[in-house]
């Protein structure tokens, strides 16, 4: 094979490789979802309710552990629950940890970021009063992308879950 052509292959390689679009999931090994299974147990603290909901935003998220995910508004979606980089200054008060560390383990630490999830899941639900509207907060300020969100997340229980999940009477599930 002359000089050239193996150039020329390996242009037509990094080609490919560079037009991978920025917001592509990477293949996830078995143990990087039960890793973040483990997180979102813990999290959850034996309250079956609030573990799905932790599972529905993360199928709907469909992050993972080193995400960083450029939004149009110049935030940043981090890790597997991508929580928004607009809640690093407060999770950093809150916790008295500098910015750069909290963006960090938000990115890189599943645990961390499934919790400062439920955090910002719960507050909303404080907040609201109104289960649906705290998961369309957890998303956006926004009504509409709320509702819409909401409806996202809804689709994602019934696919893990099973149509029975909103069933009255369904003693699984308990709100």
């Amino acid at each position: 094979m002359t000089v050239d052509r193996l150039y020329s292959g390996s242009a037509i390689v990094l080609l490919l490789c560079l037009s991978q679009p920025v917001h592509a999931n990477p293949v996830l090994p078995v143990e990087h979802e039960r890793r973040v299974g483990r997180c979102i147990r813990q999290a959850s603290e034996g309250r079956l309710w609030l573990e799905r909901t932790l599972w529905g935003l993360r199928d709907q998220e469909a992050g993972w552990v080193g995400a960083e995910i450029l939004n149009r508004n110049g935030s940043h979606d981090l890790g597997p629950l991508q929580v928004n980089s607009f809640w690093v200054p407060k999770l950093s008060a809150m916790i008295d940890r500098p910015p750069t560390q909290v963006r960090v383990w938000l990115t890189h630490d599943p645990c961390f970021n499934v919790q400062a999830a439920r955090w910002i899941f719960l507050s909303a639900l404080s907040a609201t009063h109104d289960y649906w509207k705290a998961v369309g907060v957890y998303h956006s300020p926004t009504h509409r992308r709320q509702r819409h969100y909401a409806g996202l997340v809804a689709a994602k229980l019934v696919r893990r879950f099973g149509p029975s999940i909103f069933l009255k009477g369904d003693h699984r599930v308990r709100y």
